[in-house]
Order: structure tokens, then sequence, then C-alpha cells
């Protein structure tokens, strides 16, 4: 059976906090507005973008871990590496102004020089912020289109997809990711992609229920599937 709105709220709240501690939402200027132009959705929403962020920088730590020459100061330089990849409004030349999934399938271009693990990271970033429309906090005047969510949800999975199975010409992989060989799988990057889906897609089915819409399922076979737009 189908589980209630409220439930699926109650459950995902009670998750975040647990995660991330209590939270308490603030309006502008910091008066009280914020408390009451706030819906649960909301306070739900702004919960998810802040686990979404968490889980890219420990995605972004554990790739330049397993891919240090692409960090500039190599395995030493990696926090700094990492914090670079989450400044506010900073421009990355290297990347020639490509975001969302552009900037991840620079990643895998054969004839790219720069920081795979940024153009991989900042894809995801831009691209999952584009599926939030690019805000940072909700209150109840702003609308989620469900659909966007759900896409940047089949984006990750082709991203995972590729990170495993597309090779330079000297047939290594383009970012080493999870380990498969040997008696002992690391498989924690697949845990954090998917925590990531599961964001994108309890998201999706929230703002959908809340707003009467329909998401159109798209099925596609991993080999050959595209980006879809956000």
């Amino acid at each position: 059976m189908r589980p209630s709105l409220s439930i699926l709220l109650f459950l995902i709240c009670l998750s975040g906090c647990s995660s991330n501690g209590h939270h308490q939402a603030t309006g502008p200027a910091g008066t009280e507005f914020g408390y009451l132009a706030k819906t649960d959705i909301d306070t739900v929403t702004d919960i998810h973008i802040r686990r979404v962020e968490g889980l890219l920088k420990r995605l972004a730590t554990k790739l330049y871990r397993r891919n240090p020459r692409h960090c500039e100061g190599g395995t030493p330089a990696i926090k700094a590496c990492v914090a670079r990849l989450f400044e506010p409004q900073h421009n990355y030349p290297g990347l020639q102004g490509k975001r969302r999934t552009e900037s991840i399938r620079l990643a895998f271009d054969e004839h790219y020089e720069g920081d795979r693990v940024l153009a991989l990271v900042i894809g995801l970033k831009t691209m999952i912020a584009a599926a939030y429309g690019n805000k940072q906090e909700f209150f109840m005047i702003d609308d989620l289109d469900p659909q966007k969510l759900y896409n940047s949800a089949r984006n990750i999975e082709i991203t995972v997809w590729r990170l495993s199975q597309y090779r330079q010409a000297n047939g290594e992989l383009f970012l080493i990711s999870n380990e498969l060989d040997g008696k002992i799988k690391n498989l924690s990057f697949e845990r954090l992609f998917g925590e990531l889906i599961s964001l994108q897609d309890t998201m999706a089915l929230i703002i959908a229920e809340k707003s009467r819409r329909t998401i159109k399922n798209v099925i596609q076979r991993l080999a050959s599937a595209v980006f879809l737009p956000i």
C-alpha cells in the first residue's frame, strides 16, 4: 500500500535531523518570516539540499583520494581541492563555461586534459542545483518541477554507469572509483551514488504528490542512455 505523504515527510525529517542535527528555519534578515512562510515540504527540501551537498563533498574527497593526480598538489592538498569545488560563485576556467551534464560529459572526454574530478562533481552539483531551481532555501511561494528531480536521478544513474565503463584509448578508466579486483570489494562509491539517487527520487515523488503532477517515467538502456533535460 502506498504510504501517505504525511508519513513519508515525517520519516524523511526524522532521518535528516538525525544526520544533520536540529534545523530551525530562518527568514530574511533574521525575522520570523521563515517560520510563517515555510511548509513541511519546504523544510524537507532544505534538508535534502544540505544532505546532497554533504554527499557530493564525500564523493569528491573519495574521488580525489583514488585519483590524486587530478588534485593540484596531490594527496596532501585534497582538502583544499574539495573546498574549491564548493566555493560560492567560483569560476572554473578549465571547464570552458560548461555546467550540468555538459561538465559531466567533459569528465569522460578523451581530449580533456583538465581535472576530471572537478568536471564530474561540478557537473553533478550544478545539475542537481538546477533541478531545485538553483535555490538554497525554500518557502511557500517557491515551486519545484518533479520531472526535473526525476530526470536528475536518472542522470546520476547514467553517470555511475559511465564511471565504471567508459575507458580511455589505453584501456584505463577515466576515473577510478569502486574496487572490484581481489577478495575485498570496495563499493563505497555505489553507496554514495545510491543515496544521491534515492534523495532525488524521493523529492520527485513528494513534489509530484503535492502539486498533483505526473512524472513521465523514462526507461533507457544504460549503454546507450542519453542525459535527460533539467
